[in-house]
């Protein structure tokens, strides 16, 4: 467990020092087994050390650590319990945010689309650390989507470990920014976007991009 905490603390951190999270917003978590490492409400990351892990199991009942989880907790678990998620990356990244604002799906303007499972959605607005959230993003991830918007909000992103969590948060807030770049192009129209046909022959192609991930 010791391991895996000192990668939830890393990829926080990550998220602050790349912009993605300002102050204590947004939240990281890894799944051990029947365990759920998640950050602490509240604490700055660079606060964290390896006394401060806190851990909870599938329930939400709280099995390690004396600092309260994060608020979004419900939405982490919910994830866990409803996709194949290993770790998840929540932030208020400031051009999904603002992409969020504008729109129930983020024009594809890219094909980096695919590699997140398609056309990013946007998740109704709720009140954070809520069931109803929880539900929302579990809505607008249907179909395969590894990572969603939530609208006036921020993102939440999910993969087989932290670094691809991460990976895919970073991508989505350039997604948003080329999008928000495109539209605010003077005189340049609207931008011009991908079909799903041409999102899913992306997806396709992705299936042998890459070298295999080690385990």
């Amino acid at each position: 467990m010791e391991k895996a905490w000192s990668q939830v603390v890393d990829t926080a951190r990550r998220t602050v020092a790349d912009g993605l999270v300002t102050g204590t917003s947004g939240n990281v978590s890894a799944r051990v087994g029947d365990l759920v490492l998640v950050t602490p409400t509240g604490v700055p990351y660079d606060r964290l050390g390896p006394d401060d892990a806190v851990a909870v199991d599938l329930a939400g009942n709280q099995v390690h650590g004396s600092l309260r989880p994060t608020s979004e907790l419900p939405t982490h678990l919910a994830l866990y319990r409803s996709t194949p998620a290993l770790a998840i990356v929540h932030t208020h990244a400031p051009h999904a945010t603002a992409a969020s604002t504008l729109v129930s799906k983020l024009p594809n303007v890219h094909y980096a689309a695919a590699g997140l499972g398609g056309q990013i959605l946007v998740a109704d607005y709720a009140l954070y650390g809520t069931d109803e959230l929880a539900r929302a993003v579990l809505k607008a991830l249907r179909d395969g989507r590894t990572a969603c918007l939530m609208r006036n909000h921020g993102t939440i992103a999910f993969g087989d470990d932290l670094d691809q969590a991460y990976d895919r948060t970073a991508q989505l807030e350039w997604l948003c920014r080329v999008w928000l770049l495109a539209a605010a192009a003077p005189d340049a129209g609207r931008p011009r976007t991908l079909s799903t046909r041409a999102l899913g022959r992306v997806a396709a192609k992705l299936k042998g991009y890459g070298q295999a991930r080690s385990t």
